[in-house]
Parts: C-alpha cells; sequence; structure tokens
C-alpha cells in the first residue's frame, strides 16, 4: 500500500473518532477517503485527516454539521490554487472569522463552567475533609 494513504482504522486511532463516526463524517459529506484500495477499503491522506480534526474539534463546542461544512468550504476555497478575487477571498475570510468568533465565545463559556465545577469539586473536598475521621495509631 502507497505510504501516503491510510486505512480507516489508522485514521480512527489518530483522531481519536470511532470507525462509526468516521463512517458518518462520510455519509454527510463531510469526509470523503481520498481514494479507495483494490479491495475495497477506504484510504485517506494526512488532509482527510486534518479535516476530521477540525470536525473533532468543532463538536465539542456546540457547532453543527452544516456549520462543519461551511467552514471546511470556506477554507477548502482559501487553500485552493483557485485564483479568488478579492471580494471573494474577504468573504471567504469573513465567514472563518465568524466561526473564530463563536468559537472564541464557546471557549469562555466552558472556562466559566469549568470554574465553577473546580468550585464545586473543592467544596465536597473541604466537607469530606472536615467530617472524616482521623485515623489515630
Amino acid at each position: 500500500m502507497d505510504d501516503k494513504h491510510m486505512q480507516i482504522g489508522e485514521v480512527a486511532g489518530r483522531t481519536e473518532l470511532s470507525l462509526r463516526t468516521i463512517r458518518h463524517y462520510e455519509e454527510t459529506g463531510l469526509v470523503i477517503p481520498s481514494a479507495r484500495s483494490q479491495g475495497g477499503f477506504r484510504l485517506y491522506t494526512e488532509t482527510d485527516v486534518a479535516r476530521l480534526m477540525v470536525i473533532r474539534r468543532m463538536k465539542p463546542l456546540g457547532f453543527t454539521l452544516e456549520q462543519m461544512r461551511d467552514l471546511l468550504d470556506a477554507t477548502d476555497r482559501l487553500d485552493s490554487d483557485d485564483a479568488l478575487d478579492d471580494s471573494e477571498r474577504e468573504a471567504l475570510l469573513n465567514r472563518v472569522r465568524t466561526y473564530h468568533q463563536e468559537a472564541a465565545e464557546q471557549v469562555e463559556k466552558l472556562r466559566v463552567q469549568l470554574a465553577r465545577a473546580e468550585d464545586f469539586a473543592a467544596t465536597l473536598d473541604a466537607r469530606l475533609e472536615q467530617n472524616t475521621p482521623v485515623a489515630h495509631f
């Protein structure tokens, strides 16, 4: 097999996504394997893995599959060799900026939630410590 291609199991291991999830993203058109082996196995490239990592990072922030598709489309077009006029390039960059802003807002919300969770855990720790008998030897 070509060194540049990976089978789905290796991709799953690298991305920490299940085979089922990767297949779902294929069915929805988010990530299409770059090739198939002679035996029909899905073959992925580093570019495919990078796309899956974008999706994996967007999911916990609450982005929908449609939003993921939109961002990937914008970044694909920005990264392509196709000539973009200035207005088209700026429109694509604005789409990426919008997702960046949404991600930053979600990260801040998660920081607040984490701080509250840590406070709660510390409160429970303190309660347990004050009510746990000390062993005397």
